[in-house]
């Protein structure tokens, strides 16, 4: 029994080396074939892999060449446009710097005007301070304004003329059509208006404000008091009254436009400089239709009588004419009929003296105007 163990144990043990020293055979056998078919393998893709390698390599420098073409272009255009801005740069440059240098020149130009302005605004200001010289302003203004609406004093316009029914001198007096007048009083009180302007505070340029709106009214009410519309003077219903500043009337429109409107129903007319040159110029405008109609009417009358005249003309004419051609035909009766038969009997006389041989009998001056004498 154990005999028997012992052997089939010993059987299994050779069976097993067997199996081993087999599979160790077979994996050598295996090993040697797949070395050998790796090798063939790997020389095999070698070969492909180079070919393959070389022939992208020649695509890929050939791909290169082109894209370093392609680049050297796009770098020259780039080279190129670069110089071209480059000079637009110069350009713009060197004009920066003379647009840089006028503008300097300007600026100072403009500082030294601005200087010039403000020494003018403070002399203004201060001779505004001056009632006086306020209204010496004030009718250099109106002046101004008349040289430029075409207005010639002592031919369109008075200037200070005393009426003579009344003690009253206006400032000035338009001559308008048929003897009428327009009066116009150029003094205005501007000291609360120059004050609110320069307030401190909102108080301070409403109350100022406030009182400058009040002189305004109580200057309109005093000249209508002057006698400025006086019919005895052949005055128009209407007398002007000049702000000789167009931001003080503005600033009586902004703030109480009562006060024109008051001033109207006064016959009032508060004007600034703009509204009297445009005043002026309707009374140009109403002067020169006046005077075209005027001498369109002497026109006219002329032209009556030249028609009376060249009619009276016409008929003295036509008997002259008549009276030509009768003296005409009784010279062409002269000329014809009658000298032709005054003519024949001097040739017959003529006929008969060379038939009888009588001689010419040759007179001279003196005996023919002894002749003439005796006749008469």
């Amino acid at each position: 029994m154990i005999t028997g163990v012992l052997l089939l144990a010993a059987g299994i043990v050779i069976g097993c080396a067997a199996a081993y020293f087999l599979s160790f055979r077979m994996k050598e056998s295996f090993g040697a074939i797949s070395l050998e078919a790796l090798s063939k393998n790997t020389s095999e893709f070698l070969k492909i892999a180079n070919d393959t390698m070389s022939k992208h390599l020649q695509l890929g420098g050939k791909e290169l060449d082109g894209k370093k073409m392609l680049i050297d272009q796009t770098l020259d255009a780039m080279k190129g446009e670069l110089r071209r801005v480059q000079d637009i740069v110069t350009r713009l440059e060197r004009d920066r710097e003379m647009k840089f240098g006028e503008l300097t020149t300007q600026i100072r130009s403009t500082a030294e005007q601005t200087a010039k302005l403000q020494d003018t605004t403070l002399k203004l200001t201060n001779a505004l301070s001056s009632t006086s010289a306020r209204g010496q302003w004030g009718q250099r203004m109106a002046e101004d304004i008349l040289k430029l609406a075409g207005f010639i004093e002592g031919v369109n316009y008075l200037k200070e003329k005393q009426q003579s029914t009344v003690n009253t001198r206006p400032d000035y007096t338009f001559l308008l059509p048929q003897g009428l007048k327009v009066n116009m009083d150029v003094k205005f009180p501007l000291d609360n208006y120059l004050r609110c302007l320069e307030g401190a505070n909102e108080a301070d340029r409403k109350k100022h404000r406030d009182q400058f709106l009040r002189d305004a009214r109580t200057r309109i009410k005093e000249v209508t008091t002057r006698d400025y519309i006086n019919p005895e003077e052949r005055t128009l219903d209407y007398v002007i009254v000049f702000i000789p500043n167009e931001q003080a009337y503005a600033f009586i429109n902004e703030f109480d436009r009562s006060i024109v409107d008051d001033a109207l129903k006064t016959k009032v007319i508060v004007c600034s400089p703009l509204t009297l040159y445009a005043i002026l110029a309707v009374i140009r405008q109403a002067i020169d239709n006046f005077n075209l109609e005027r001498t369109s009417r002497e026109i006219l009358g002329l032209l009556g009588t030249f028609n009376k005249q060249w009619d009276a003309f016409i008929t003295s004419f036509d008997k002259l004419g008549r009276k030509i051609k009768d003296v005409e035909d009784e010279f062409g009766n002269l000329t014809t009929t009658r000298r032709s038969k005054l003519d024949r009997p001097i040739r017959k006389i003529e006929e008969l003296r060379k038939q009888r041989s009588i001689p010419e009998i040759e007179v001279d001056d003196a005996e023919m105007l002894r002749i003439e004498n005796s006749d008469e």
